[in-house]
């Protein structure tokens, strides 16, 4: 900053909000240098900003964000992020006033005389700021506990005297609850509700919050998990109130791509459409490609720390059920402006990329652009265009749009192949609603080369968002996929040496190596079973500034760059490009450069939470579906085995449950981690991964989404060898035994092998 002068309007509220402690006249004049009568012209400037609101002031004459927290508050522990920091929120916060949650850390040296606090305490703790909107606390004093909040059906026993029960929904949590009629707060039998337990720690009662809906809607159950998870539903005011008054963007100075026929592919129920391609054979560069790949410009639209920003934030990314979305930026954005929709123009942002006859990337540019998509396609009919049967309208875009972008998309998977991804095709389930809202058909969903042509066209930009943004030393949050945990990977290899096959040791493991185990087994019954096994054996992928590459697509450097309307971590990457290469408004403010740490745990939790709801609800859903069909059989695999019983997934349905050990027969049973197996000690009788049962449903819940199988009869084992120095006889801790009865299952024949469909 130039000295001998006073700052500006802004440079003077930047300089306060960013201070991480109040700031007086003296420190605002030491920095700027300011001496004299031009002291008079600051003590206005200041008194102004004091006036309007934009600072607060105290007794001490210093001065600071009003938005920032007292020095001493109430706060709510609420997790611990990945390197074991417990931190907080504030007891009482509202976003549309106090604006973004801030991070507050817990310091562990400062809470030395204390109980050790936990996730779920209420603390009294002085603060001090580190950076905007970032604190590290020091616990004064202990408040205990919150009410604990549980989420339940409410039903109404026969003979209970009016009292209700309580189950809750998630099935770690046995204890029932009991409902007096004065705390029932209008719960109907049958209802799921909000419950908070009542009296000492041991106490069975509970009383009603609130109402979530009647479980027997088929609607409620994408409920429970959203409100399970604690997804939020509703926008702030102000965040709608922001998305309403937007409007067409100006055309300025971006690059005018009107006239180039790019087009959106996307499922046949998509709402909104975010990406569009365009492909076309490079002339300097014979075999290689020229790709556009554009993306909405929500940047534009969506400003940082703006109402709309700060919900999209908290939010992280949309959520999808088979019955709704919660989307993370209100529908005037998502579904309106920020949605390429056909012969309408609308900016974006656009990776312009060339590629060579090897599939290599060459060079990028990023350009802020204005498009007018062609056409909105979807994934079946560019696939039955490029097998020779295009409709109407995809007939004249054949030559110019259809064939180069097939072209291009075979180069890019040779190039996939060389490079050795990981090669993992496992089915996805897909659920059909009736107009009920109940699931009518659960199946497969069918994977087209229409959808690997638009994964690698995003891959491929999501790559060159990293390699820009890293040659111009800007901030980057990279998409993570560390290479797999080395114990996980000794469990894969002594598991895949039970089936006869190899890993390579004493080496830096790569995908090419899982993909030649791949290529073993593939075609034979137990190919499934070992891409299912591989793929519990990778690390998890989360958002972080520091680059680790991307272990799966075997790439070193990996942005996601392609999804704004719906990934939150999109949209930062499109700020910084923004601000790297001067492309107008709406790039990254200079102060989150140094929160990239900070964004990365927020989000990579908010996709868990967002992929737990998912599943929860696919549970449910299921659950709803097979609880009609109690008492029947069907065929199964073992998918997972564990001390205490066996995962099963139904054929296909895809349906998952539990035959619990005890349902499993007269035996004590040893559980041979490192073979998957349940070991029967006296006959010798093993059930492991892969094996077929014929089942029984003996339970459906759908309040939790849990079902419980009997096992009906052995069909088939997939055949295995003795792990090197696995344990045979003996009993361990961790054996169970089931109880002393008939048991039907062992009609079967125990010599046949797997049939299982790859």
């Amino acid at each position: 900053m130039a000295k001998g002068r006073v700052p500006t309007r802004d440079e003077l509220l930047a300089f306060i909000k960013e201070s991480t402690t109040p700031v007086g006249k003296r420190e605002i004049a030491r920095a700027w240098g300011i001496k004299g009568d031009q002291r008079i012209e600051l003590k206005a400037l200041l008194r102004d900003l004091r006036d309007s609101g934009e600072i607060a002031a105290d007794r001490a004459k210093t001065f600071k964000d009003p938005k920032a927290l007292t020095d001493i508050t109430v706060l709510e522990i609420t997790r611990v992020d990945g390197d074991g920091h417990l931190l907080a929120v504030p007891r009482r916060h509202d976003e549309e006033k106090d604006g973004p949650v801030p991070r507050i850390e817990i310091d562990p040296h400062g809470s030395r005389g204390h109980t050790a606090p936990a996730v779920g305490d209420r603390v009294l703790a002085s603060l001090k700021r580190r950076g905007k909107d970032t604190y590290q606390a020091k616990i004064i004093r202990h408040l205990g506990s919150g009410p604990k909040k549980i989420l339940g059906l409410y039903e109404e026993p026969p003979g209970g005297n009016g009292m209700g029960l309580v189950t809750p929904t998630d099935r770690k949590l046995r204890q029932s609850f009991d409902v007096r009629p004065a705390d029932r707060n209008g719960a109907l039998p049958g209802d799921i509700v909000w419950v908070e337990a009542t009296g000492a720690a041991l106490s069975r009662r509970a009383r009603v919050l609130e109402r979530v809906g009647p479980m027997s809607d088929p609607r409620t159950v994408s409920l429970i998990a959203i409100a399970a998870n604690d997804i939020p539903v509703d926008f702030p005011e102000a965040a709608i109130e922001e998305s309403e008054k937007c409007k067409a963007a100006p055309m300025g100075d971006r690059l005018d791509l009107r006239q180039v026929p790019l087009v959106t592919i996307d499922g046949e129920d998509a709402r909104d459409f975010d990406d569009a391609v365009f492909a076309e054979p490079d002339p300097d560069h014979p075999g290689g490609f020229r790709l556009l790949v554009a993306i909405a410009d929500v940047a534009w639209y969506v400003r940082p720390d703006k109402p709309l920003d700060r919900a999209a934030y908290r939010r992280g990314t949309s959520v999808y059920f088979p019955d709704r979305v919660v989307p993370m930026l209100p529908e005037a954005i998502s579904n309106g402006w920020c949605s390429l929709l056909p012969r309408q123009d609308r900016p974006v942002l656009v990776a312009e990329m060339r590629i060579d006859a090897e599939g290599e990337l060459t060079s990028h540019k990023f350009h802020r652009a204005m498009i007018h998509s062609a056409a909105r396609l979807t994934y079946n009919r560019v696939q039955r265009a490029a097998d020779g049967h295009p409709d109407e309208e995809i007939r004249p875009l054949m030559k110019s749009v259809i064939e180069p972008l097939y072209a291009a998309y075979r180069v890019l998977l040779a190039a996939r192949e060389k490079r050795g991804a990981l090669d993992l095709d496992l089915p996805e389930r897909l659920v059909k609603l009736g107009a009920d809202g109940r699931i009518a058909e659960i199946g497969v969903r069918e994977r087209l080369d229409s959808h690997k042509l638009i994964e690698e066209f995003m891959v491929l930009a999501n790559v060159a968002a990293a390699q820009a943004l890293e040659r111009r030393h800007a901030p980057c949050l990279y998409r993570v996929h560390d290479q797999p945990d080395m114990a996980k990977i000794e469990g894969l290899r002594e598991f895949l040496s039970t089936l006869g096959l190899k890993l390579p040791i004493g080496q830096r493991l790569r995908p090419a190596d899982l993909n030649r185990v791949l290529g073993d087994v593939a075609g034979k019954p137990t190919s499934r079973l070992v891409s299912e096994t591989v793929l519990r054996s990778q690390s998890q992928a989360v958002y972080s500034p520091d680059n680790h590459g991307h272990f799966g697509l075997a790439l070193a450097r990996y942005a996601h760059f392609t999804s704004p309307i719906r990934r939150y971590p999109d949209l930062l990457v499109h700020r910084a490009l923004i601000s790297a290469f001067g492309l107008g408004d709406g790039g990254l403010p200079h102060g989150d450069a140094g929160r990239f740490v900070e964004f990365g745990e927020h989000l990579s939790m908010c996709e868990r939470r967002a992929v737990a709801a998912e599943r929860n609800a696919m549970d449910r859903y299921v659950a709803n579906f097979m609880a009609q069909h109690v008492g029947a059989a069907f065929g199964a695999r073992i998918s997972s085995v564990t001390r205490f019983g066996l995962f099963v997934t139904v054929d296909g349905s895809g349906a998952d449950g539990l035959i619990p050990i005890r349902n499993i027969g007269q035996e004590f049973w040893r559980h041979d981690e490192g073979r998957q197996l349940l070991v029967g000690e006296r006959t010798g009788e093993t059930y492991g991964l892969g094996d077929r049962l014929r089942v029984k449903l003996v339970e459906a819940s759908v309040a939790t989404g849990g079902l419980l199988f009997d096992i009906v009869d052995v069909v088939e084992r997939v055949e295995r060898l003795a792990a090197p120095g696995s344990r045979r006889g003996g009993r361990r801790d961790d054996d169970r035994r089931g109880p002393r009865r008939p048991v039907a299952h062992r009609k079967g024949p125990r010599d046949k092998r797997s049939r299982r469909r790859s």
